[in-house]
């Protein structure tokens, strides 16, 4: 019975270029796994985040405590700083007596657009990364395969009688590298398509809560104006 070659054994048997490639994919699958368990973190509790505000904040609760609440806190995100960020510029462009109440709804909402792009942005941390590991990973694999089994075939043609025993390893420890990049780029890819229909999700509802908190300031800016 042939004795059994393990996948490290075939490592070891590689040359120097298809190790740096398996060796690259394999930072590649651990950075990419890291970075997956860190934004499934970030982006559950942002939706947590988001139904408790929002549960809070259409209860009816005051808009000046709540704000006063959440500015005490010494870190704020997600949904929190765009109420924080259109409230505060609210009530100074209110106390500054600037104008009629669109003057001021319009400026509140400048305010809490550029805070919606700066919690997106965060959201979309990492997400590059996981689309270039998922491009380029089979790429890379290929690569590494295709010099290993052309290394073989060198060999094999220096020898006056080949067998299949005598290139097989070669051609095995090559193919590898290509199952490595396809192991690195699944999960990477579907990470990325996951995350992405979340962030999607999340700046639907922020972009949603923007529009009704906007009203909500315009009609309390009439009212004062009146």
């Amino acid at each position: 019975m042939p004795a059994e070659i393990s996948i490290f054994d075939l490592f070891l048997q590689a040359s120097l270029l298809v190790k740096s490639v398996m060796l690259i994919l394999l930072g590649f699958s651990i950075a990419c796994w890291t970075m997956i368990v860190l934004r499934r973190k970030v982006l559950n509790n942002a939706q947590l985040q988001l139904q408790a505000f929002e549960d809070k904040f259409w209860s009816g609760a005051d808009l000046s405590k709540l704000y006063s609440e959440i500015s005490a806190r010494p870190h704020v995100d997600g949904i929190e700083s765009l109420f924080l960020a259109g409230f505060k510029e609210f009530a100074r462009l209110r106390k500054s007596n600037i104008g009629s109440p669109q003057v001021v709804v319009d400026g509140t909402h400048r305010a809490m657009r550029v805070a919606l792009s700066r919690e997106v942005d965060a959201l979309e941390t990492h997400l590059p990364f996981m689309a270039t590991v998922g491009s380029i990973s089979p790429y890379i694999g290929l690569f590494g395969t295709v010099w290993g089994i052309m290394n073989s075939f060198i060999a094999l043609g220096a020898v006056e009688q080949a067998t299949l025993a005598m290139v097989a390893p070669g051609i095995a420890e090559a193919l590898i590298a290509t199952a490595m990049g396809l192991f690195a780029a699944i999960p990477a890819v579907m990470a990325f398509n996951r995350f992405s229909h979340n962030v999607e999700k999340l700046e639907n509802s922020y972009g949603n809560f923007m529009e009704e908190f906007s009203s909500i300031l315009q009609r309390q800016a009439a009212v004062e104006q009146q």
